[in-house]
């Protein structure tokens, strides 16, 4: 079996055309357990350092990122393949959320009064240690700004691991928090294979996990942690169903689906992979996607008038066409593209999936890339009955001219979220999570800031009235 010393290098490779950038050596046994004690030595000052403070630092590093986001955007462009707008877009969102918990950190961590007929009680809200971060390369900056921004705020320390094919982008974000002032050791990057987590996750220093990725990767996290009696959080694969009722604006619907779906070049969690129309407008909607479709550019992620970028990897792209060629052996109709793009790079068509039934995997599965597959259904109870057929339940959308009845409807939705005319997205102030095999926890909002902090309850009596 390979040491850390002999595994091979972690790499840039870039997706537009499959060429080697960067190459980073994977970390030491002996550097990793320093990077953890720095982290650990951090923790017992950092964790008594005002909240005023804590907050400056924030703050530092949104506006680094913001003045620096032509820079971080095309570095993830590179490393992952994304539009360069999106890319730049991912950075700015990313300083709204330091700036969030930099804005309102100090009053969501206040002692919370209690009411009690005896005395007086309060919950104080403490950090609790080390915090390992293992997060995914479809956004770089943003995925690691949803578990740092919050945890640093309330006082904890982070370690990062990061998905191999992002390395540049995970070691500049260390490089920004120590220009922004932040002490050695309250964040700290890793260079470490996926086969090291559990042996992290073990070590007493590190009290929680947060994973956004896989069910694979989440069931090793989870089992690592509940082995060890550590918090983790969970965020994890999606199947998002994206509901047009009879009675929604069809081209906003149809707007929203189709740019919804290619954002990230289908590569989100969140991404409306299940579009599920009432059969009185199926024909209508099905035909204005299509139009909409032969207007896709397909090219280069740094042109600002490309419309679909590569995946990220040549892997990726194999594993999505070789998902729709099951599909459609399985008897789904293969309505447009599907096929790889005759050029250099990791690029799959925009593609188009109809007639899924449930005997077929592409019913079940997740797609993480450009497919939209689309269902008929007679009515809004079997649209129900649809959107909760999949394992997952991480987030969803309705789109209906009647606000009342799309709300009735994202009720009955088993999804950890659901956006009205509008595809499932991000905002700061915004609950971030899934149920099902989606995961477990919230990222962001006031939600975020309370995952990992020990909310302890300080009781105070006179002696007499003790019990």
């Amino acid at each position: 079996m390979k040491t850390m010393e002999h595994l091979s290098p972690i790499k840039t490779v870039n997706p537009f055309n499959n060429q080697v950038v960067k190459e980073f050596d994977v970390m030491t046994s002996e550097e990793l357990e320093a990077i953890i004690a720095r982290a650990d030595d951090a923790f017992q000052s950092w964790k008594k350092t005002p909240l005023s403070q804590r907050a400056k630092l924030l703050h530092k590093v949104a506006s680094i990122m913001r003045n620096r986001k032509e820079e971080l955007g095309k570095l993830a462009t590179l490393e992952m393949g994304k539009l360069l707008r999106e890319s730049i877009g991912e950075v700015e969102i990313s300083a709204n959320i330091f700036d969030y918990y930099a804005d309102n950190g100090e009053k969501l961590l206040a002692d919370q009064p209690l009411e009690t007929p005896i005395g007086s009680a309060f919950i104080s809200y403490e950090p609790i240690g080390v915090l390992l971060s293992v997060q995914p390369w479809n956004f770089p900056f943003y995925q690691i700004t949803r578990s740092a921004a919050p945890n640093i705020m309330a006082g904890n320390t982070i370690l990062l691991k990061h998905a191999s094919n992002v390395p540049q982008c995970a070691a500049i974000m260390e490089k920004i928090f120590l220009e922004a002032g932040a002490p050695k050791g309250v964040y700290n990057n890793l260079f470490v294979p996926g086969s090291k987590v559990d042996v992290i996750v073990a070590d007493k220093r590190i009290k929680g996990v947060s994973l956004t990725g896989s069910e694979l990767a989440g069931g090793s996290i989870a089992s690592a942690a509940g082995k060890y009696v550590k918090k983790s959080t969970l965020e994890l694969g999606g199947s998002d169903t994206f509901i047009v009722l009879d009675d929604a604006n069809i081209d906003e619907a149809v707007d929203a689906a189709v740019y919804g779906r290619m954002w990230n070049a289908g590569q989100v969690c969140v991404s409306p992979k299940r579009i599920i129309v009432e059969k009185s407008i199926a024909d209508v909607f099905l035909k204005k996607v299509q139009a909409k479709f032969t207007t896709l550019k397909v090219g280069d992620p740094m042109d600002p008038t490309t419309d679909v970028a590569p995946l990220s990897s040549e892997k990726a792209a194999q594993d999505v066409i070789a998902q729709v060629e099951q599909a459609v052996k399985e008897g789904a109709q293969l309505l447009y593209g599907g096929h790889r793009v005759d050029c250099p790079g990791a690029f799959v068509e925009p593609t188009i999936l109809t007639d899924i039934k449930p005997s077929m995997a592409a019913y079940f599965e997740e797609i993480f890339g450009p497919v939209f597959m689309f269902y008929i259904v007679k009515d809004e109870r079997e649209a129900i009955a649809l959107a909760n057929a999949t394992d997952f339940g991480l987030g969803g959308s309705v789109f209906s001219s009647n606000e009342k009845r799309a709300v009735n409807i994202a009720r009955q939705i088993d999804t950890g979220m659901v956006y009205i005319n509008h595809v499932t997205g991000i905002a700061p102030e915004l609950p971030f999570g899934g149920t099902k095999n989606s995961g477990y926890g919230r990222e962001q909002s006031i939600a975020g800031i309370y995952e990992f902090v020990n909310s302890k309850l300080i009781r105070i009596t006179e002696a007499k009235n003790s019990y």
